[in-house]
Order: C-alpha cells, then structure tokens, then sequence
C-alpha cells in the first residue's frame, strides 16, 4: 500500500530481495520507497513487510536537524489509518518505536527481506509433516 498522497504517482507492488531507497516524489511533497532502477514509481509495502536497512536509519521532521534510529531493521506497518488526509505508512523498529516513511531521510537504502502472507488461513493448503519415529503397538496384559 502507498500512502493517500501519492495517489498520483505510478506504483507497483514491492518484491522480496529487492533494493529500495527512499526518496521525494516529483509534483508531491511526499517522500517514499522506489526502486533504484526508476525512482518516479512508487514501490508500495504491504504491512508487516520487513526491510533491512543499510545503515541506520535517518529521519526528519523537515527541519535541520536530522535524527537516528539505533537500527538498521523494521517492519512496514500504518499509524493512526481512521485519521483521514495524513500520512500513515510508518516503519516500527525493533525498539518499538515507529517512524512515519514521509519522514525518513531521501536516500538510504533497504532491502525487502520479507513480505506479510496475504492468502487467507482457510485457502491454505495443510502440510503433512511425515513422523519418523517408529509405530509402538501396545498390548494388553493379561
């Protein structure tokens, strides 16, 4: 999913092992993901998507100063979705703090490790995990 503001920018779904970097849209003041292949289409992250940063992550309220995060791993997810006309995608990192995409600094580069299962519980098709231990008869006694 790609945040309510970049609804008018082209998008595609994010894929596992690929390399995104974050960066400022042109015609939006929304930053986000894109590939570093083309950075005018928007790569959107299902929540529960996992990135792995190359450094540790920077951040901005668009001010001067910039701030650190104290790690390098996180987990796409959204903030406060019933609120209507803001910025929801946010990364939660592992320290539980979460800090919203629009606010990450342009450039840094992570990779998507792992993207959420969407296939409901019920489509699923079970696994049958084989037993290797021997079958032990039990006989009455007596």
């Amino acid at each position: 999913m790609c945040d309510y503001s970049l609804h008018a920018v082209a998008t595609r779904p994010a894929e596992v092992g690929e390399t995104i970097v974050t960066t400022t849209f042109r015609g939006t003041s929304t930053r986000g993901f894109a590939s570093e292949a083309d950075l005018s289409v928007a790569v959107c992250l299902l929540p529960g998507t996992e990135l792995a940063f190359a450094d540790n992550v920077r951040y901005d309220n668009r001010w001067i100063w910039t701030r650190t995060v104290n790690s390098r791993v996180g987990k796409f997810g959204k903030i406060d979705p019933h609120i209507p006309d803001r910025h929801h995608d946010a990364i939660e990192f592992p320290d539980g703090k979460s800090v919203l995409v629009t606010q990450l600094v342009e450039g840094q580069r992570a990779t998507v490790l792992q993207l959420p299962v969407t296939q409901p519980v019920g489509e699923r098709k079970p696994q049958i995990i084989a037993d290797s231990r021997p079958t032990v008869t039990r006989l009455p006694i007596g």
